[in-house]
């Protein structure tokens, strides 16, 4: 079983030592990935709903550190060796997906192929109005943004023509080192069990029930003809955190899960050290999983 942290470039995280101290800990103690969460702008008094806490709100302020993903995780993939380095998750429809896709082949060419690209679609209206960017059809324009940057992974003078973007002859260099990036679809609606079903190498529910979303994306993997199996599954459970954490990931294994991420607020005092008891108490026991 892989082990990762999520939420990795909050808190006293964001910052340059901080970052630094839970990078090389995390890797030391035997971590497989780093996942970053990502907002552009905190919009005072917004009112769409966040999804994953039942305030509605989110657990920042607007004087919040909250570093952009891809450039925290240029400096961990600087001062780190393996660990694999994702976002969890870039919102694809704000972004332009040709300038993502060779900010992404440059990040993973540089950390040798270590990085893992999440997705969402994005639930903060009033962020995407101050981005210029329509909230309406984002999911479609996800689906687009993710096929505009595999064809520019896989060849050069590719060319595309959609909705949104169209281009003739175009190359974009360097490549990535696995060919692609990795790309895992979270979320925690039927849609997006089903989108990381048709197009996702990973799928990340954020919240649900997870038996039945997991069951959701093989089945529509199924039909699209594409394996079930080849889609690696993500995710967290509270249990982990408890008095017997091996067991519990032991479930999550036997539920179809590949990779177990916990909260990066669990090593906030004392980081090396809560890192390294971590890394003997769960990690290691957890790697034959």
């Amino acid at each position: 079983m892989k082990l990762g942290m999520i939420f990795a470039n909050t808190m006293t995280f964001a910052g340059r030592e901080g970052l630094v101290d839970l990078a090389r800990g995390a890797e030391e103690a035997g971590f497989e990935s780093l996942w970053t969460v990502e907002h552009v702008i905190y919009p005072d008094g917004y009112g769409s709903s966040y999804p994953y806490d039942a305030s509605g709100k989110m657990a920042m302020a607007a004087d919040t550190d909250l570093p952009d993903p891809l450039i925290w995780l240029t400096w961990v993939a600087a001062v780190t060796e393996r660990i694999h380095l994702g976002t969890g998750i870039l919102i694809l429809p704000q972004r332009n997906p040709v300038v993502l896709a060779k900010e992404l082949a440059t990040l993973d060419s540089l950390s040798e192929g270590r990085l893992e690209l999440g997705i969402g679609v994005g639930w903060l209206e009033e962020e995407f109005a101050a981005l210029g960017v329509p909230f309406a059809g984002r999911g479609a324009r996800t689906d687009e943004y993710v096929e505009v940057m595999r064809t520019l992974w896989d060849a050069d003078h590719a060319s595309f023509e959609g909705e949104h973007i169209r281009f003739s002859g175009a190359s974009v260099n360097p490549k990535p080192t696995r060919g692609r990036v990795p790309i895992h679809i979270g979320g925690h609606s039927r849609k997006a069990a089903e989108r990381a079903g048709r197009l996702g190498d990973g799928f990340f529910p954020g919240k649900g029930d997870l038996a039945e979303l997991v069951d959701i994306t093989r089945q529509t993997a199924a039909d699209c003809g594409r394996d079930p199996d080849a889609i690696e599954i993500t995710s967290g459970d509270a249990a982990v955190l408890g008095d017997d954490p091996v067991g519990a990931v032991e479930e999550l294994r036997a539920k179809g899960v590949d990779r177990v991420v916990v909260p990066s607020f669990l090593f906030l005092k004392d980081t090396a050290d809560a890192l390294a008891g971590f890394g003997e108490r769960v990690v290691a026991p957890c790697a034959d999983i």
